[in-house]
């Protein structure tokens, strides 16, 4: 699963990717939550902005299952992600939780970038469909996350899990509920 497979062209551009992106977040707060003080009067796209630029942390999950925000527009995350041998299950294969995480983080962000300053949100219902086992041939693979709909309570969105070379390993959607934050 961690093999280099350096000979494939979208590969090699995804990494040089991820290496620009984590240099930038290294040289920031590094993982950890963001103070209330720090995301008043910030869009949810101003705030996910910021993140990427080093300015905020970034969530500690993000390291502990070894994948990166790369990329946010208004209504749009993309992240990438290395599974390796910590994700598997028994059966020596990535682990569903591993893809529904990634896939989670990627809906939840894009939801983030579609709500205005003072709103939250939080995933209500998250539905996900794996479709092929990330094996060797796949050493990162990409969830980008898109809103469908962003409303004052409910927002939805739907992502999809892919390999360098445009193979789909998994999809989902989700239905977050948006707040007000206390």
């Amino acid at each position: 699963m961690t093999s280099t497979h350096s000979d494939s062209p979208a590969l090699a551009a995804w990494l040089e990717h991820e290496q620009r992106v984590r240099a930038v977040l290294e040289r920031g707060p590094g993982p950890g939550v963001a103070t209330r003080e720090q995301l008043a009067g910030r869009t949810g796209l101003e705030t996910m902005q910021a993140m990427l630029r080093g300015e905020l942390p970034y969530a500690p999950i993000a390291r502990t299952l070894d994948f990166i925000l790369l990329e946010v527009d208004a209504g749009r995350a993309l992240f990438q992600g290395t599974p390796g041998p910590g994700h598997l299950n028994p059966m020596g294969t990535v682990h569903g939780g591993w893809y529904a995480t990634l896939l989670d983080s990627a809906l939840g962000c894009a939801v983030q970038t579609a709500l205005p300053a003072g709103r939250a949100y939080t995933t209500a219902e998250l539905g996900i469909n794996l479709v092929r086992a990330i094996g060797s041939k796949a050493p990162r693979v990409r969830a980008e996350g898109k809103v469908l709909h962003c409303g004052r309570q409910l927002a939805t969105a739907e992502a999809r899990l892919v390999g360098p070379d445009g193979t789909l390993y998994a999809h989902a959607t989700t239905t977050c509920l948006v707040f007000e934050p206390r």
